[in-house]
């Protein structure tokens, strides 16, 4: 039984702080994506789902602090650690690049629900309610699990303390050092 990503980091204010973060972004992506179940397109929602999830995975990394870039920046000694960290866990995608062939993969895990989606959608009314349901449903699991992951790499690389400092700061501020923490400069923005 895998144990949620809230109590596992249960005492680490850093890492609750970037779950709460990492939630809102995958609600919003989740919503989009069930708005797109609705279309009775053929595939054009698999077309979304895929792009939604190749969008967010990168965004939670962020807010865990476990981009490409991000990692980059640590020391040897700690990108060692973060890397067995990775490994041990057994995720894809914490500290690379999603790539198309990655979200397939990952796709092909909520597989049973996704197709259940493509099934229920042509029933008028009824069967696009469901098929929104399910694609919610499929988005926000394989985003808890990623969350979950992210939140297990963090506590066995030792690295929880080491988030973005963005969870206290808002505004211009708060962006301009989000944008230095992952590496941009201001004029990215």
């Amino acid at each position: 039984m895998r144990i949620e990503a809230s109590r596992l980091a249960q005492g680490h204010p850093e890492l609750e702080d970037a779950i709460v973060r990492a939630r809102k972004l995958l609600r919003r992506k989740a919503l989009t994506g069930a708005a797109t179940s609705m279309v009775p397109i053929p595939g054009v929602d698999w077309l979304v789902d895929a792009s939604l999830i190749t969008r967010v995975i990168p965004q939670i990394n962020a807010e865990f602090g476990l981009t490409p870039a991000q990692i980059s920046r640590l020391d040897p000694g700690r990108q060692e650690r973060l890397q067995k960290a990775i490994a041990t866990v057994g995720t894809m995608m914490i500290g690379r690049l999603v790539t198309k062939e990655v979200v397939l993969q990952v796709l092909r895990r909520a597989g049973v629900r996704m197709t259940s989606k493509q099934a229920v959608k042509y029933v008028p009314v009824a069967g696009q309610l469901a098929a929104a349901g399910l694609g919610y449903a499929a988005l926000r699991y394989l985003g808890e699990q990623h969350i979950r992951d992210c939140v297990q790499v963090c506590l066995d690389s030792e690295l929880a303390s080491e988030l973005p400092p963005l969870t206290r700061l808002s505004g211009s501020v708060g962006r301009r050092m989000q944008g230095h923490w992952l590496g941009r400069s201001a004029d990215d923005e």
